[in-house]
């Protein structure tokens, strides 16, 4: 197991856990959202080969239309 800080939360994950996993595992798949992993934008296309380590600092942000 590792444990990562999600969003200002500590999570406990198996090792080998994507990111792609992981923000499938929060719901926000379906959704307009952008990751941010120990303060580097992550782009769409690295997030199923970006894997998760001990101490990482994810933020995950959804997008919200409104005025």
């Amino acid at each position: 197991m590792i444990t990562i800080q999600c969003n200002g939360k500590k999570r406990e994950l198996p090792r080998s856990t994507s990111i792609a996993a992981l923000v499938k595992e929060l719901g926000v798949a379906e959704r307009k959202f952008a990751v941010e992993r120990n303060r580097q934008v992550i782009p769409r296309d690295r997030l199923e080969s970006e894997l998760l380590e001990d101490g990482d600092e994810v933020n995950i942000v959804t997008l919200v239309g409104g005025g």
